[in-house]
C-alpha cells in the first residue's frame, strides 16, 4: 500500500494513525454532502406538497 520507510515503530503508527484520519475526514465530508442533498429534497418537497395544498383549497 504504501512504500515509507520509517526509523522507528513510533513513526510508523503514526503515519497509519494520520491516513486513517484522513479517510474517514473524507468519509465523513462525503456522507455531509449526501445529508445536504437529501435534506435539499425534503425542502423542496415539503415545499411542493404545501404549494400544492395550497392550491386546492383556493380552487
Amino acid at each position: 500500500m504504501f512504500n515509507c520507510y520509517f526509523n522507528s515503530s513510533k513513526e510508523k503508527k503514526s503515519f497509519y494513525q494520520q491516513k486513517k484520519l484522513e479517510m474517514l475526514n473524507y468519509i465523513k465530508d462525503s456522507l455531509e454532502r449526501k445529508i445536504a442533498s437529501v435534506t435539499a429534497s425534503i425542502e423542496v418537497l415539503e415545499s411542493q406538497i404545501s404549494r400544492d395544498n395550497d392550491v386546492e383549497v383556493t380552487n
